[in-house]
């Protein structure tokens, strides 16, 4: 019987490839009904992705009407093919893609025709054309879009017999397919990305104030190393989530382009030269949090080797950082938040304070030094980044005299509810 348990408990833990594969489908279902929950709910990326997806569906039934009723039935498909795909998660990006898709189904198929016409022989045709528009679909001019001139040289060989007509047929379907997709892509409900940009600050912005928070927390405690590596490693991850910053900025800014609804478009060129300025904040914010948690890592591996300041000046110092995650918090909210004015007086006055509090602290380490001389190495350094850190996030305090973040646009949280898939 023991045995039979030891059996029972061993398969538990190693469960069949079908429990596995149970399981995750039963993951991927519960995934998708939070996703479906959330897009009912409200707006979100969710909601843009649905509405994108029916787009796309919307595009691909109008273009196969279109096609059936000016084109002869066998080019039908052609154009509900290219009009899926050019509902694009941008206007000027299914502008864009469609020329060069058009581009790439036209000389795929001129390509065909020429040669399958007078030859007869879609096979040989094939041999000779496929390795020419496979080469070709490299040419940067096509983008990501060189496929098309492989396929579409396919289509015009497989049928059967091609004819001028015929190839004439199938690059005006594709041409139908090009217009409606961007067509409904710009009229119907044109994307602006402000959400994603607006999500990317957020989530930067608090990633920096939570470890601004883990130290303070943790500065009064005995400083292990592998507690203070870990507050260094997370703040050299903090380039990768600004790094999203800058690609959520890009995306803002390519949906200003050719975006018909001057409204939307002018509040997401207001909003993305905001965030622009803030993705210069946060570069700097990160690189003062990388200096001072490297300070504390230096302070930690020296060991008992470096005397360290004790708690009458690590307790100060530590309410002195909780004001530069509070001026985070601020700052953040200048940005993304609903009442940017109010927040904008919120961090003047958290920069003030810290400034006041580095001056005190600044005043007491003569006293300090007398006692523990070596223990000012550490927090020396820590004060001026501490400073800098905070300065930066002030119009014109990053770096010496650059520009800050805070206060750019008039009004920080106006992406809020716009469309951003």
């Amino acid at each position: 019987m023991v045995h039979t348990q030891s059996g029972s408990t061993t398969r538990s833990d190693h469960p069949s490839p079908a429990t596995r594969a149970l399981r995750a489908v039963r993951a991927e279902a519960v995934w998708g009904g939070r996703s479906l929950h959330r897009a009912w709910q409200g707006p979100g990326r969710e909601r843009d992705a649905v509405v994108q997806s029916l787009k796309a569906a919307l595009a691909a039934v109008l273009a196969w009407l279109a096609a059936a009723w000016l084109l002869p039935d066998a080019f039908a498909l052609m154009a509900p093919w290219v009009a899926v795909v050019l509902v694009q998660a941008t206007v000027y990006r299914s502008v864009w893609q469609g020329l060069q898709q058009t581009m790439a189904i036209t000389v795929g198929t001129v390509l065909a025709a020429a040669l399958v016409i007078p030859l007869g022989h879609p096979v040989l045709v094939m041999i000779l054309v496929l390795p020419v528009t496979t080469l070709l679909g490299n040419w940067p001019r096509f983008g990501a879009q060189g496929i098309y001139a492989s396929t579409a040289a396919l289509f015009t060989l497989v049928p059967g017999e091609a004819t001028l007509d015929s190839a004439v047929s199938r690059v005006l379907a594709a041409l139908l397919g090009t217009a409606v997709g961007v067509g409904v892509n710009a009229l119907l409900l044109p994307p602006v990305h402000l959400r994603s940009a607006r999500e990317a600050v957020d989530s930067a912005v608090r990633e920096a104030r939570e470890i601004v928070t883990e130290v303070a927390d943790g500065l009064d405690e005995p400083w292990e190393y592998d507690r203070v590596r870990s507050w260094y490693d997370r703040a050299c991850r903090l380039p990768r989530l600004i790094r999203g910053v800058e690609s959520a900025v890009g995306w803002s800014r390519e949906s200003t382009r050719l975006n018909p609804e001057s409204r939307r478009r002018a509040e997401a060129a207001r909003l993305t030269a905001a965030y622009e300025e803030t993705l210069a904040t946060l570069e700097d914010v990160a690189e003062r949090l990388t200096v001072l948690t490297r300070t504390l890592l230096e302070a930690a591996d020296e060991g008992d080797d470096v005397p360290r300041p004790g708690h009458e000046v690590t307790r100060p110092y530590a309410g002195f950082l909780h004001r530069v995650a509070a001026a985070l918090d601020a700052y953040g909210r200048t940005v993304t938040g609903d009442a940017p004015e109010t927040a904008r007086r919120e961090l003047r006055e958290a920069v003030g304070e810290i400034r006041v509090e580095q001056d005190r602290l600044r005043a007491e380490l003569p006293r300090h030094a007398a006692a523990v001389p070596e223990g000012l190495s550490v927090l020396g350094p820590l004060l001026a980044e501490s400073r800098r850190l905070a300065t930066s996030l002030l119009p014109g305090g990053r770096g010496e005299g650059g520009k800050g973040g805070a206060g750019n646009g008039d009004d920080g949280g106006g992406a809020s509810g716009r469309q951003g898939a």
